[in-house]
């Protein structure tokens, strides 16, 4: 049984890429009215817009089942492992979330910087199916990481990065849905010739470059958190490979961020740029998990010390 549980979460996994793909395509090609103000159901003419939003709503409800499967399957033959009970509740909770502000958008419309949210919570969504998928993959000890220990200061320099990317997740959500997405014609400034001229910046291009700056400061955290931890932990290869993986996503988030602007926004770079930050954010969520271990041995270790030097002291 635990054999199909592993292949139902790689589906929901997989599944859960194609909805922050799918989402990512809805905005882009500007598909949002595909389906006029009418929700589950489309009440429009046949267009591509159409076809576009009616797709990603098919993929987000087969996805959903499958979440929901895997989240029941999961707490019933594995709710024993400490983490799986609340991923299996943020899976499907962070799935209906999203939903809900997708059907909200549509009957009622909503202001860009709600809508900018909903990549963003989509993120978590993933994120939630991504974990439980690798503590499933965990059962059999071929993918095990329960002798690491991160220090305090490390975790939360883990935490601070991954609550950093939802910003400059949102921001770049924010490009998207103020079509603010060719407002500058250069990179990594908005016009290379005059690289300073801020006072001649209008609100689109000010969130273009407010973006820009935000997630260059994420690359170079990024690099320098990559360093210290390959560095302080270089006996560990799920600490070495995983920041190795990190590093490398980042760079190539960098690179088709730059290329939306030289192929004037061509739609595969664009969600190749959806899908690495989506695979990014998983790495710094696994990071994140692995912190929380961490944290739990460091508190029954302290507990374990307090309960000694207590003993000590009656017995003296």
């Amino acid at each position: 049984m635990i054999k199909y549980l592993k292949w139902l979460s790689v589906i929901a996994t997989i599944g859960m890429l194609f909805i922050l793909l799918g989402g990512a395509l809805v905005t882009k090609t500007g598909s949002e009215d595909g389906c006029g103000d009418s929700w589950p159901l489309c009440n429009a003419e046949f267009s591509f817009e159409m076809v576009v939003e009616v797709s990603h709503r098919l993929v987000t409800g087969g996805v959903g089942i499958i979440v929901l499967a895997l989240s029941i399957l999961s707490w019933r033959l594995i709710g024993h492992i400490r983490e799986v009970k609340l991923l299996s509740f943020l899976s499907v909770f962070f799935i209906v979330l999203q939903s809900l502000i997708g059907a909200a958008a549509v009957m009622w419309g909503q202001s860009d910087f709600v809508l900018a949210s909903h990549f963003g919570i989509s993120l978590l969504s993933f994120a939630s199916v991504f974990l439980l998928m690798l503590l499933i993959f965990e059962i059999d000890k071929k993918f095990d990481a329960d002798s690491l220990y991160i220090e305090k200061r490390h975790r939360t320099e883990i935490l601070a990065l991954s609550i950093y990317t939802l910003i400059v997740v949102y921001t770049g959500a924010l490009v998207r849905h103020t079509n603010s997405n060719m407002v500058c014609g250069d990179w990594p400034f908005c016009n290379n010739g005059a690289p300073l001229s801020f006072a001649d910046y209008n609100f689109q291009q000010w969130v273009q470059m407010g973006h820009r700056l935000l997630a260059g400061i994420l690359f170079i955290w990024t690099i320098l958190i990559v360093v210290k931890m390959v560095k302080h932990y270089r006996s560990s290869r799920v600490m070495r490979w995983g920041w190795s993986i990190t590093l490398a996503l980042i760079t190539l988030q960098v690179f088709f961020g730059a290329m939306i602007i030289f192929t004037m926004l061509n739609l595969g770079i664009a969600l190749m740029h959806a899908l690495v930050i989506s695979c990014y954010f998983g790495m710094l969520s696994y990071f994140i998990l692995l912190s929380a271990r961490s944290a739990r041995q460091e508190k029954m270790l302290a507990d374990s010390n307090y309960k000694n030097n207590v003993l000590d002291k009656q017995i003296n």
